[in-house]
This record gives structure tokens, sequence and C-alpha cells, in this order.
């Protein structure tokens, strides 16, 4: 089997302050003691990915943090920028976030500080070609595996794109009114357990009714949170058991740990609750000093709320429909037809600027040929 082809697409210019290739994650290998990794925010690099037409189980794109990278572009591609709101700028000129735009050849890519959220996210068309890893792209730099080198990126390093699929010409777009706000302060949904009963009456309390602040003390491995200690039943200690992304672990102290995409595979402190799935972008996109609070629901609840995402992922994946070009005539419309008898469209934003298109249409009792210039309103 052929491997696909890539083409160096992406140079580093200025790594920012930790920019990684990620995909999904390392699923199927924690039984060996190997983290997931994978984004962080794992929603908003999808959303990138589907924007693109590329593929959803495997496509892997950046993770910036906080402070984003300075990029040249070696081809000429589509990309789409999703996650916190870095302000980015193409060539000095805005990029709209959360849709698919184009970026030529030579042109740069820059960032401004984060105006909301914590974690960008940038995927081109094609995918990022890095080696597979244990069956993941993704970077878990403490093992120095996967990504580039299995580190972050440095100023000078070039990535290559594979081939752009035919779906990535099709410009998409989140809906305006489905673009996650993050903000300073969140509540997260929670299923209790799985060692709740660790936990006294007056423990399990606190934890759902303080506000906890994230510390400076935390990365892609866990969010250490500040605030009223939780209060354990008979210490802290279980035997060692698997740590799923977004488990609750409560140490002696009582003070919460979230686990997020870099975390040992088991853990042997008391896991109070865990994050549902649906809210795992807010933590990530959660900056030191922000605060959270935690609310508890039915597993019913959490399903219906992945249900929710994932039709927004599966909305924004399909191809927005063509418009079709056609002559009003005393109030009745007549669709002109192709060369092949199907209706005449407007073309796609890959298309020329500018172009003619020949077509017919029959009105009344007559045949009519029609020869249509046209032209995009971002055309001097």
């Amino acid at each position: 089997m052929s491997r696909p082809t890539s083409t160096p697409t992406l140079q580093i210019i200025q790594p920012g302050m930790l920019t990684t290739v990620q995909d999904k994650g390392r699923f199927g290998y924690q039984r060996f003691g190997m983290p997931v990794a994978g984004a962080m925010d794992a929603f908003a690099l999808r959303a990138a990915n589907l924007l693109l037409g590329n593929p959803d189980s495997a496509a892997a794109g950046l993770e910036a943090t906080v402070l984003g990278p300075q990029i040249r572009f070696l081809a000429e591609t589509r990309i789409a920028i999703t996650g916190a709101d870095v302000a980015p700028l193409l060539d000095d000129a805005p990029v709209p976030m959360w849709q698919s735009v184009s970026a030529p050849q030579g042109a740069a890519l820059t960032f401004r500080r984060p105006q909301d959220g914590m974690r960008a996210y940038l995927a081109v068309a094609g995918g990022i070609d890095v080696p597979i890893v244990m069956g993941s792209r993704s970077t878990y730099t403490k093992a120095a595996i996967g990504g580039l080198d299995g580190r972050p990126l440095k100023a000078g390093d070039t990535l290559s794109a594979f081939q752009a699929p035919p779906a990535s010409t099709r410009a998409r777009r989140m809906p305006p009114d489905a673009i996650p706000a993050y903000g300073s302060e969140q509540t997260l949904r929670v299923i209790l357990g799985p060692q709740h009963s660790a936990f006294t009456r007056r423990g399990i309390d606190t934890f759902l009714n303080s506000t906890y602040t994230v510390s400076i003390y935390s990365d892609r491995m866990g969010y250490r949170l500040d605030g009223p200690a939780i209060e354990h039943n008979d210490g802290a200690d279980v035997i060692s058991d698997g740590t799923p992304m977004g488990a609750v672990q409560v140490p002696g102290d009582g003070k919460p740990i979230v686990l997020l995409a870099d975390r040992g595979t088991t853990g042997g402190y008391t896991k109070i609750a865990a994050v549902i799935t649906a809210d795992l972008s807010k933590i990530a996109q959660a900056m030191p000093g922000s605060a959270l609070k935690f609310s508890a629901v039915s597993i019913a609840e959490a399903h219906q709320a992945l249900r929710r995402q994932q039709a927004l992922l599966d909305a924004i994946a399909q191809p927005p429909p063509a418009a079709s070009i056609a002559v009003v005539v005393d109030g009745k419309v007549f669709d002109i037809l192709n060369a092949r008898g199907a209706p005449l469209t407007l073309p796609t934003q890959s298309a020329a600027a500018v172009q003619t298109e020949r077509g017919e249409a029959r009105i009344g009792d007559a045949q009519f040929e029609f020869e249509i210039t046209i032209k995009r309103l971002d055309t001097p």
C-alpha cells in the first residue's frame, strides 16, 4: 500500500509559547502505560478539520497555547482556526475564525494575545503529515514521542500537509450562535464517581457548592484547583485504577485536580467525579485564575449533551447547498441548465474570481441561451 503524498506547507517562523502537533489522541495503549495525549479541546480541533473536509478520525493540526506561533505558508492551501479567540492575522489582515479560508503561498499567519480562551487550533486542508506513533500523530512531550520529534515546535521547523480532499474547496463555517464563548467563569457538568462514596456528605456538598480557581500549577496533564478542601471519609488513597479524561481526583490535601489529555493512565487518589465530555472544552480553554464551579448531572443528561455536540459537528461537515442561477419572467422562476442538463450553479470559492458560464432555459414555448459573467464582489 503506497503512502499518501504530502507537500511542505508550513514553516514556523516563531513557535509561540507552546505549539504542538495534535490529533484526537493515542487510544488503545493505556494498558501499557502510554497516555492518550491528543488535543486538549478535542471539539475545537475536530471542528477545524471538519470545516476543511479533513477526516475527523485521523487528521492532525496545531494546538497553540496562549501565545500563538508565526507561520509562513510554503504552498497555497486552505485553513481553519478554532478554539481560543487569538485574533489571527493573515498578512496583517484579520482572519475569520471557525470557518474555512484560503491561505496563499508566501502569506504569513500571526496571532495576537488571546481575547477569549487559552488554546487555539489550526487545521490545514489534508491534515499535517508527521509520523504515526502507536496509531496517532499527537505529541506527548514527556516521552518525546509523536508530533515532530516528540517536542514542541521551534523556529525553522517545516511541516508538510497531505493532499487536500476535494471537499476542502467548499466554504464551510460554524453557525455564529454555536461558536463557544469561554469567559473567565464556567460551570462544568459532572457525573459523580467512581469513588464519591469515599467522601463525606459535607465533602460532596463542598465540591458542588464552591467556586474553585485554576492554579498556575496546571498543564496538559491536569488542572490543579485552589479553593475549599473536600473532606474524605477515611483518607485519599485507593488501589490504582484507570483515569478517564476529565476525572476529578482529590488527594490528601482535599484540593481537586482535573485530569486532562496528558494524564497518567492510572491513579491512586480518590476520584469524586468526572467532567462530562461535552464540557471538556470549557476547562481546556480556562486560563489560570479562571473560576470553575461543578454541577452534578445524570448519565442520560451527559449523553444528551454529547449528542447535541456531535449533531453540530455533523452539520458543519456537510457542504453548503449550491446556489442555482435562474431567470425570473413575469414572477415565474426558470432554472438555467448547463450543457449536461443540470441546473447551473454559482462556482465554489476556489474557482476563478471572474468566469463566464453558458446555459439555456426553456421559457414557455421558446428556448433561450445565456452567457453569464460571474464576478466575486471582493474582486477589484
